[in-house]
């Protein structure tokens, strides 16, 4: 079951499988001829909990840089477990030779016992380096923001438990026409409740935007107050924009023209924020069943996976109804992605 899905700028297509309980044998891939093969390598595939900083426990994200690398970002937390200590990381991959460049093993002030990361947007011209803006979207602990110096490797957190970056408490998803919920046999429905999930960035790079799984609305926050480590937790609450509802999004993207994406799991759809505020619905199929990562490619084209995550045996009472084979959908955009370097 895949989740994410990244292209290059000559074109490479890279998708990931988070090891959630279906039977991974490699969790990044590249699509060639048709097919997808483990990439980089197989071995790295091979999670060895001796060596987690390593190898790749779970990916949950593929995303390219400005720079046209290729960071992998490994939650080291099969089925949602507490992460594997030493385990949850960002990996660069060099496309030209195919090899690992640079691995950043978070810190544990960073990864709690609760913590779930999730996506990643990129801006190389912070620091020496760059920084790199990480969701948590845990499913039994607070949410926030990852904010991480790809020089020195430091991470720190911000908008910790913050509503922002909380599952909405009032939320109840419908999706294919049912209360999403866990569900199981001979137990009331419980709430599925997931913190921040999507994240995207201007492209000027002041503002992050974000959202809860398990919420309607969509939010910004200044990128400097994140940056800003020493900046008190009121201060960042405070600078926190509610920019209205926008549908229920797993994904969020951007681009070049400052538009923001959102795909609606509930309606089967992937939205257009226009530069004015307005939501523009810009695919609706029945097929688009749990629109997950979005990604704004080169070419021109907005990419992104429906992966039926809501079809999966948690949500009915044990009885898988996802159908193979997954899909990979891309929708012809005026315009391109942010390079921020």
């Amino acid at each position: 079951m895949p989740t994410g899905v990244t292209v290059a700028a000559n074109g490479r297509i890279f998708i990931n499988f988070p090891r959630w309980g279906d039977d991974v044998p490699f969790t990044v891939g590249e699509i060639k001829n048709g097919k997808v093969v483990p990439y980089p390598d197989a071995a790295i595939n091979k999670f060895d909990p001796a060596h987690p900083g390593e190898t790749l426990g779970s990916v949950q994200s593929v995303v390219m840089d400005p720079a046209d690398r290729l960071w992998i970002l490994d939650t080291a937390a099969p089925g949602f477990s507490t992460p594997v200590p030493g385990g949850a990381k960002l990996v660069a991959v060099d496309l030209a030779t195919n090899k690992v460049v640079k691995t950043i093993v978070l810190s544990a002030d960073t990864v709690l016992p609760t913590t779930y990361i999730n996506d990643v947007r990129f801006d190389l011209r912070q620091g020496k380096s760059g920084i790199a803006y990480i969701t948590d979207s845990s499913v039994s602990g607070p949410g926030g923001i990852i904010v991480v110096d790809l020089d020195s490797g430091e991470s720190w957190r911000k908008l910790t438990g913050h509503p922002s970056t909380s599952p909405d408490p009032s939320f109840i998803p419908v999706v294919e026409g049912e209360r999403l919920a866990a569900r199981e046999k001979g137990k009331a429905p419980a709430p599925f409740n997931v913190a921040s999930d999507g994240i995207a960035i201007s492209p000027d790079g002041a503002t992050l935007y974000f959202c809860a799984l398990s919420s309607r609305h969509l939010f910004s926050v200044p990128t400097s107050v994140l940056i800003d480590r020493k900046a008190s937790d009121e201060t960042v609450g405070k600078a926190v924009v509610d920019l209205g509802e926008k549908g229920a999004s797993d994904g969020l993207e951007s681009d070049d023209k400052g538009r923001v994406y959102a795909g609606d799991y509930e309606r089967n759809s992937v939205r257009q924020r226009q530069v004015d505020g307005e939501w523009k619905t810009i695919a609706h199929d029945p097929r688009i069943l749990w629109p997950d990562t979005l990604s704004v490619a080169a070419d021109g084209y907005l990419y992104f996976m429906a992966n039926q995550l809501h079809r999966q045996a948690q949500f009915h009472e044990g009885q898988d109804l996802r159908q193979k084979p997954y899909t990979l959908f891309r929708i012809k955009i005026d315009g391109g992605p942010i390079l921020l370097k």
